[in-house]
């Protein structure tokens, strides 16, 4: 056998490895439209703020009560958008590799991202029902980013130092707690554009 031959074998064996231990089916145009759907909702929350503070112009700040579920709701919606878009283009990018989006890789990688998830839910929600508003950015982004870091072992490596990424902002979100959605404008939207925009480029061209 030609050492052209043998190469050739064990890049397949390799390939044949990573696939059956990796999920690597990601789209990273999903990554770059859900940075957009979050720069599209941070853009509508600064306007209702801004709208807040013109009928409440006596009041030194925003009116809280008025101006948080709306914003909840404005996350929501970006959030759904983001799992739908991602889940469709995964999908799509599955079937044209004739693989099957539901394997054990993917169900473990998905178990191992539902623990932060599910917690990082729940804890949020105790801080909406205990009225501590200001580390709710922070709380976002670093159970998103320990989510990702989770789920990183299953898929491409990239995705851990967006988690890596997201969990210091998430942290440097806690000493500035007044700017929360503008560390969350960069974590959920200027850091998903690039990482979408790397993992287009490097896998997907």
């Amino acid at each position: 056998m030609k050492e052209k031959d043998i190469y050739a074998e064990l890049s397949s064996i390799r390939e044949l490895m990573e696939r059956s231990s990796k999920f690597i089916s990601l789209s990273g145009l999903s990554g770059i439209l859900a940075g957009l759907y979050a720069l599209a909702g941070v853009r509508f929350a600064f306007r209702l703020i801004d709208y807040q503070r013109a009928i409440y112009q006596d009041l030194p700040y925003v009116n809280e009560s008025e101006v948080l579920w709306p914003l909840v709701i404005i996350a929501l919606i970006v959030f759904v958008l983001s799992i739908v878009t991602s889940y469709w283009l995964t999908l799509r990018k599955v079937k044209s590799g004739n693989e099957h989006i539901w394997n054990p890789v993917s169900r473990r990688m998905l178990a191992a991202v539902a623990v932060p998830m599910i917690t990082g839910g729940l804890f949020i929600s105790v801080l909406l029902l205990k009225g501590e508003y200001a580390i709710i950015a922070s709380a976002c982004l670093i159970f998103y980013g320990l989510a990702l870091v989770a789920g990183s072992q299953f898929t491409f490596n990239e995705v851990k130092w967006l988690g890596m990424c997201e969990i210091l902002l998430g942290l440097g979100a806690l000493f500035l707690t007044e700017y929360g959605l503008i560390f969350w404008a960069i974590g959920f939207g200027l850091l998903h554009i690039l990482y979408g925009s790397i993992m287009y480029f490097k896998y997907e061209r």
